[in-house]
Protein backbone atom coordinates (compact mmCIF):
# COMPACT_ATOMS: atom_id res chain seq x y z
CA UNK A 1 0.00 0.00 0.00
CA UNK A 2 1.18 3.29 -0.89
CA UNK A 3 2.53 4.78 2.44
CA UNK A 4 1.33 7.95 1.71
CA UNK A 5 -2.51 6.42 1.26
CA UNK A 6 -1.94 4.38 4.40
CA UNK A 7 -1.08 7.31 6.68
CA UNK A 8 -4.50 9.33 5.51
CA UNK A 9 -6.62 6.17 6.50
CA UNK A 10 -4.96 6.31 9.96
CA UNK A 11 -5.63 9.95 10.10
CA UNK A 12 -9.43 9.03 8.99
CA UNK A 13 -9.59 6.35 11.66
CA UNK A 14 -8.14 8.42 14.39
CA UNK A 15 -10.90 11.71 13.64
CA UNK A 16 -13.55 9.07 13.57
CA UNK A 17 -12.53 8.18 17.04
CA UNK A 18 -13.54 11.25 18.33
CA UNK A 19 -16.31 13.29 17.39
CA UNK A 20 -15.16 16.29 18.93
CA UNK A 21 -11.35 16.06 17.64
CA UNK A 22 -10.26 17.78 20.86
CA UNK A 23 -7.30 15.18 21.72
CA UNK A 24 -6.06 14.38 18.38
CA UNK A 25 -2.53 16.05 17.31
CA UNK A 26 -3.72 15.45 13.32
CA UNK A 27 -0.14 14.50 11.82
CA UNK A 28 0.92 16.97 9.11
CA UNK A 29 1.62 15.34 5.80
CA UNK A 30 3.79 16.93 3.65
CA UNK A 31 3.57 15.77 0.02
CA UNK A 32 6.54 16.16 -2.53
CA UNK A 33 5.56 19.02 -4.92
CA UNK A 34 6.60 19.14 -8.42
CA UNK A 35 6.77 21.07 -11.37
CA UNK A 36 4.97 20.16 -14.97
CA UNK A 37 7.09 22.53 -17.08
CA UNK A 38 10.59 22.87 -16.68
CA UNK A 39 11.61 25.40 -13.68
CA UNK A 40 14.93 25.04 -11.47
CA UNK A 41 18.29 25.31 -12.80
CA UNK A 42 19.90 21.64 -12.34
CA UNK A 43 23.01 21.52 -9.95
CA UNK A 44 24.81 18.53 -11.49
CA UNK A 45 27.94 16.52 -9.30
CA UNK A 46 29.59 13.91 -11.52
CA UNK A 47 31.33 10.47 -10.17
CA UNK A 48 29.93 10.52 -6.70
CA UNK A 49 31.53 7.22 -5.42
CA UNK A 50 28.61 5.08 -3.81
CA UNK A 51 30.30 2.22 -3.05
CA UNK A 52 33.17 -0.45 -3.89
CA UNK A 53 33.44 -3.91 -5.90
CA UNK A 54 35.42 -5.67 -6.85
CA UNK A 55 37.14 -7.03 -9.77
CA UNK A 56 38.31 -10.36 -10.65
CA UNK A 57 41.09 -11.45 -13.34
CA UNK A 58 38.36 -14.45 -14.10
CA UNK A 59 35.20 -15.01 -12.66
CA UNK A 60 35.58 -15.56 -8.98
CA UNK A 61 39.53 -15.92 -9.52
CA UNK A 62 41.43 -15.34 -6.66
CA UNK A 63 43.43 -11.94 -8.06
CA UNK A 64 41.18 -8.90 -7.46
CA UNK A 65 41.44 -5.79 -7.96
CA UNK A 66 39.09 -3.07 -5.82
CA UNK A 67 36.77 -1.12 -8.44
CA UNK A 68 35.12 2.54 -7.13
CA UNK A 69 31.49 2.48 -8.07
CA UNK A 70 30.18 5.96 -9.15
CA UNK A 71 27.29 7.91 -10.30
CA UNK A 72 26.17 11.40 -11.06
CA UNK A 73 23.72 13.47 -9.58
CA UNK A 74 21.26 15.80 -11.06
CA UNK A 75 19.46 18.29 -8.32
CA UNK A 76 16.90 21.30 -9.11
CA UNK A 77 18.34 24.50 -7.13
CA UNK A 78 15.29 24.81 -5.20
CA UNK A 79 14.91 25.22 -1.27
CA UNK A 80 12.25 22.09 -1.06
CA UNK A 81 12.88 20.16 1.38
CA UNK A 82 11.13 16.81 0.56
CA UNK A 83 12.02 16.39 -2.96
CA UNK A 84 11.03 12.63 -4.88
CA UNK A 85 13.95 10.40 -5.78
CA UNK A 86 14.75 8.78 -9.04
CA UNK A 87 17.59 6.98 -9.72
CA UNK A 88 18.48 5.93 -13.74
CA UNK A 89 20.60 2.85 -14.35
CA UNK A 90 21.76 2.65 -18.15
CA UNK A 91 21.42 0.15 -20.76
CA UNK A 92 23.67 -1.81 -22.76
CA UNK A 93 23.43 -5.69 -22.12
CA UNK A 94 25.71 -5.43 -19.23
CA UNK A 95 28.43 -5.67 -21.06
CA UNK A 96 28.65 -1.43 -22.05
CA UNK A 97 26.95 2.06 -21.59
CA UNK A 98 27.25 4.48 -19.06
CA UNK A 99 26.19 6.76 -16.64
CA UNK A 100 26.19 9.82 -19.10
CA UNK A 101 24.18 8.18 -21.99
CA UNK A 102 22.72 11.30 -23.32
CA UNK A 103 19.42 9.80 -23.49
CA UNK A 104 19.63 9.22 -19.75
CA UNK A 105 21.68 12.77 -19.20
CA UNK A 106 18.58 14.24 -20.95
CA UNK A 107 15.80 12.45 -19.13
CA UNK A 108 18.09 13.60 -15.36
CA UNK A 109 17.58 17.08 -16.70
CA UNK A 110 14.36 16.41 -17.26
CA UNK A 111 13.02 15.73 -14.02
CA UNK A 112 15.40 17.40 -12.01
CA UNK A 113 14.86 20.81 -13.69
CA UNK A 114 10.88 20.16 -12.66
CA UNK A 115 12.21 19.09 -8.90
CA UNK A 116 13.13 15.45 -8.50
CA UNK A 117 16.68 15.00 -7.39
CA UNK A 118 17.98 12.40 -10.12
CA UNK A 119 21.19 10.14 -9.48
CA UNK A 120 22.51 8.32 -12.43
CA UNK A 121 24.40 5.32 -11.71
CA UNK A 122 27.55 2.90 -13.30
CA UNK A 123 27.51 -0.47 -12.10
CA UNK A 124 30.14 -3.46 -13.00
CA UNK A 125 29.84 -4.68 -16.32
CA UNK A 126 30.63 -8.04 -18.02
CA UNK A 127 34.33 -7.02 -18.30
CA UNK A 128 34.98 -6.35 -14.84
CA UNK A 129 34.20 -10.19 -14.08
CA UNK A 130 32.27 -9.13 -10.27
CA UNK A 131 32.12 -11.53 -7.61
CA UNK A 132 29.55 -14.36 -8.51
CA UNK A 133 27.54 -16.75 -5.85
CA UNK A 134 29.04 -20.29 -6.10
CA UNK A 135 25.63 -21.64 -6.73
CA UNK A 136 25.25 -19.17 -9.85
CA UNK A 137 28.73 -20.84 -10.93
CA UNK A 138 27.06 -24.20 -10.51
CA UNK A 139 23.95 -24.33 -12.91
CA UNK A 140 25.56 -22.64 -15.37
CA UNK A 141 27.88 -24.99 -16.32
CA UNK A 142 25.86 -25.92 -19.71
CA UNK A 143 25.29 -22.40 -20.41
CA UNK A 144 26.67 -21.63 -23.93
CA UNK A 145 30.08 -19.40 -23.66
CA UNK A 146 28.60 -16.48 -25.31
CA UNK A 147 25.51 -16.16 -23.18
CA UNK A 148 27.33 -17.39 -19.99
CA UNK A 149 29.15 -13.76 -19.24
CA UNK A 150 25.75 -11.65 -19.93
CA UNK A 151 24.19 -13.87 -17.38
CA UNK A 152 26.78 -13.76 -15.13
CA UNK A 153 27.23 -10.12 -15.12
CA UNK A 154 23.61 -9.87 -14.11
CA UNK A 155 24.76 -10.79 -10.12
CA UNK A 156 27.05 -7.27 -10.14
CA UNK A 157 24.63 -5.36 -11.70
CA UNK A 158 21.79 -5.78 -9.49
CA UNK A 159 24.34 -5.80 -6.50
CA UNK A 160 25.74 -2.48 -7.11
CA UNK A 161 22.52 -1.13 -8.51
CA UNK A 162 21.25 -1.83 -4.51
CA UNK A 163 24.17 -0.62 -3.30
CA UNK A 164 23.70 2.35 -5.32
CA UNK A 165 20.06 3.23 -3.65
CA UNK A 166 21.26 2.03 -0.53
CA UNK A 167 23.93 5.38 -0.32
CA UNK A 168 21.35 7.65 -1.74
CA UNK A 169 19.07 6.54 1.60
CA UNK A 170 21.64 6.93 3.57
CA UNK A 171 22.25 10.32 2.42
CA UNK A 172 18.83 11.38 1.71
CA UNK A 173 19.22 14.12 4.08
CA UNK A 174 21.83 16.02 2.42
CA UNK A 175 19.87 16.20 -0.66
CA UNK A 176 16.51 17.07 0.94
CA UNK A 177 14.94 13.36 -0.38
CA UNK A 178 11.75 12.20 1.09
CA UNK A 179 12.34 8.64 0.85
CA UNK A 180 8.70 7.34 0.72
CA UNK A 181 8.91 8.69 -3.06
CA UNK A 182 11.21 6.40 -4.67
CA UNK A 183 11.60 5.93 -8.67
CA UNK A 184 14.06 3.43 -10.32
CA UNK A 185 14.02 2.92 -13.71
CA UNK A 186 16.01 2.31 -16.80
CA UNK A 187 16.66 1.35 -20.12
CA UNK A 188 17.11 -2.73 -21.91
CA UNK A 189 19.70 -3.78 -18.71
CA UNK A 190 18.46 -0.85 -16.97
CA UNK A 191 15.24 -1.93 -17.06
CA UNK A 192 15.71 -5.77 -16.28
CA UNK A 193 17.77 -3.73 -13.06
CA UNK A 194 15.76 -1.88 -11.79
CA UNK A 195 12.45 -4.83 -12.03
CA UNK A 196 14.89 -6.67 -10.36
CA UNK A 197 15.90 -4.11 -7.64
CA UNK A 198 12.19 -2.98 -7.21
CA UNK A 199 10.44 -6.19 -6.92
CA UNK A 200 13.03 -8.63 -5.43
CA UNK A 201 13.55 -8.58 -1.35
CA UNK A 202 16.38 -6.47 -0.01
CA UNK A 203 18.27 -9.12 0.72
CA UNK A 204 18.47 -10.39 -2.67
CA UNK A 205 21.43 -9.86 -4.72
CA UNK A 206 23.51 -8.74 -1.39
CA UNK A 207 23.37 -11.27 1.22
CA UNK A 208 24.00 -14.59 -1.37
CA UNK A 209 27.85 -13.53 -0.44
CA UNK A 210 29.59 -13.08 2.92
CA UNK A 211 32.16 -10.40 3.69
CA UNK A 212 34.85 -13.09 3.62
CA UNK A 213 33.93 -13.65 -0.11
CA UNK A 214 34.04 -9.52 -1.04
CA UNK A 215 34.97 -7.43 1.76
CA UNK A 216 34.00 -4.66 -0.42
CA UNK A 217 30.31 -4.94 0.14
CA UNK A 218 31.21 -3.54 4.26
CA UNK A 219 31.47 -0.04 1.62
CA UNK A 220 27.48 -0.70 0.71
CA UNK A 221 25.45 0.50 3.64
CA UNK A 222 24.52 -3.02 4.13
CA UNK A 223 22.01 -1.92 6.88
CA UNK A 224 20.02 0.41 5.00
CA UNK A 225 16.66 0.03 3.80
CA UNK A 226 14.28 1.21 0.94
CA UNK A 227 10.96 0.98 -0.54
CA UNK A 228 10.58 1.67 -4.33
CA UNK A 229 6.83 2.98 -5.02
CA UNK A 230 7.53 3.16 -8.86
CA UNK A 231 9.55 1.09 -11.59
CA UNK A 232 10.11 2.47 -15.20
CA UNK A 233 10.40 -0.07 -17.88
CA UNK A 234 11.64 0.73 -21.35
CA UNK A 235 11.93 -2.36 -22.87
CA UNK A 236 13.00 -4.43 -19.64
CA UNK A 237 11.96 -8.07 -18.75
CA UNK A 238 11.64 -10.26 -15.74
CA UNK A 239 14.62 -12.20 -16.29
CA UNK A 240 16.58 -11.44 -12.95
CA UNK A 241 13.39 -12.82 -10.81
CA UNK A 242 13.48 -15.44 -12.60
CA UNK A 243 16.66 -16.55 -12.00
CA UNK A 244 16.21 -15.82 -8.56
CA UNK A 245 13.43 -18.65 -8.60
CA UNK A 246 15.08 -21.03 -10.78
CA UNK A 247 18.56 -20.80 -8.50
CA UNK A 248 16.74 -20.56 -4.70
CA UNK A 249 13.14 -21.20 -5.51
CA UNK A 250 12.16 -17.54 -4.24
CA UNK A 251 8.76 -16.68 -6.63
CA UNK A 252 8.99 -12.29 -5.65
CA UNK A 253 6.15 -11.29 -7.83
CA UNK A 254 2.94 -9.86 -5.00
CA UNK A 255 0.26 -7.95 -4.52
CA UNK A 256 3.15 -5.53 -2.76
CA UNK A 257 4.87 -4.33 -5.59
CA UNK A 258 5.85 -1.14 -6.84
CA UNK A 259 4.12 0.49 -9.32
CA UNK A 260 5.26 -0.29 -13.19
CA UNK A 261 5.50 1.88 -16.02
CA UNK A 262 5.61 -0.26 -19.48
CA UNK A 263 6.97 0.75 -22.52
CA UNK A 264 8.43 -1.81 -25.11
CA UNK A 265 8.86 -1.80 -29.13
CA UNK A 266 6.62 -4.49 -31.05
CA UNK A 267 9.25 -5.02 -33.27
CA UNK A 268 12.28 -5.54 -30.78
CA UNK A 269 14.54 -8.74 -31.28
CA UNK A 270 16.77 -7.68 -28.42
CA UNK A 271 14.34 -7.80 -25.88
CA UNK A 272 11.38 -9.47 -26.64
CA UNK A 273 8.17 -7.50 -27.12
CA UNK A 274 6.51 -10.73 -25.32
CA UNK A 275 8.65 -9.66 -22.14
CA UNK A 276 6.41 -6.86 -21.87
CA UNK A 277 3.11 -8.75 -22.20
CA UNK A 278 4.27 -11.69 -19.56
CA UNK A 279 5.09 -8.23 -17.14
CA UNK A 280 1.83 -6.72 -17.87
CA UNK A 281 -0.10 -9.96 -16.95
CA UNK A 282 2.14 -10.54 -13.73
CA UNK A 283 0.39 -6.98 -12.45
CA UNK A 284 -2.80 -7.73 -13.39
CA UNK A 285 -2.45 -10.93 -11.79
CA UNK A 286 -1.61 -9.61 -8.27
CA UNK A 287 -3.45 -6.07 -8.76
CA UNK A 288 -0.45 -3.60 -9.02
CA UNK A 289 -0.67 -0.82 -10.51
CA UNK A 290 0.52 -0.12 -14.04
CA UNK A 291 0.47 1.36 -17.32
CA UNK A 292 1.08 -0.43 -20.84
CA UNK A 293 2.60 1.26 -24.21
CA UNK A 294 3.21 -1.02 -26.55
CA UNK A 295 5.17 1.18 -28.96
CA UNK A 296 4.03 0.12 -32.90
CA UNK A 297 7.02 -0.53 -35.15
CA UNK A 298 9.48 0.31 -32.95
CA UNK A 299 12.70 -2.16 -32.53
CA UNK A 300 14.66 -1.93 -29.34
CA UNK A 301 15.55 1.22 -27.69
CA UNK A 302 13.26 3.51 -29.61
CA UNK A 303 14.06 6.57 -26.75
CA UNK A 304 12.76 9.14 -28.98
CA UNK A 305 9.46 7.50 -29.27
CA UNK A 306 6.09 9.74 -28.79
CA UNK A 307 2.14 8.40 -27.67
CA UNK A 308 -0.46 10.96 -28.34
CA UNK A 309 2.31 13.23 -28.86
CA UNK A 310 3.46 12.95 -25.19
CA UNK A 311 7.86 11.42 -25.09
CA UNK A 312 8.40 8.86 -22.59
CA UNK A 313 9.88 11.70 -20.20
CA UNK A 314 6.68 13.07 -20.39
CA UNK A 315 4.50 9.81 -20.32
CA UNK A 316 6.60 8.03 -17.16
CA UNK A 317 6.48 11.98 -15.24
CA UNK A 318 2.58 11.69 -15.58
CA UNK A 319 2.22 7.93 -14.53
CA UNK A 320 4.92 8.84 -11.26
CA UNK A 321 2.77 11.95 -10.30
CA UNK A 322 -0.77 9.44 -10.32
CA UNK A 323 0.72 6.94 -8.55
CA UNK A 324 2.45 7.82 -6.15
CA UNK A 325 -0.21 11.20 -5.75
CA UNK A 326 2.42 14.46 -6.07
CA UNK A 327 1.03 17.77 -6.30
CA UNK A 328 2.02 19.30 -9.52
CA UNK A 329 2.24 23.33 -9.99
Amino acid sequence: MNKVFASLLIMVYLISCDKDNDNINIPVISVPTVKLNTTYEVNITEDITYAEGLSHDSWNSANTSVVSLLMDSYVPDNDLQNRPLLMLIHGGGFSGGSKQQEVLVDMSNYYASRGFVVFSIDYRLRGDMGTIPQEWIDVTTNVEPAELGQLLALYPAHRDAKAALRWIIANADNYHIDTDYITVGGGSAGAITSIGLGVSELGDYKDEISLSEDNTLSTTNLSTTYEVQTILDFWGSKVSLEILESIYGHQRFDSNDPAMFIAHGTEDTTVPFSSAGDLKTICETNEVDFIYYPLEGRGHGPWGATVNGKSLSDLSFDFIVDNQNLNVE
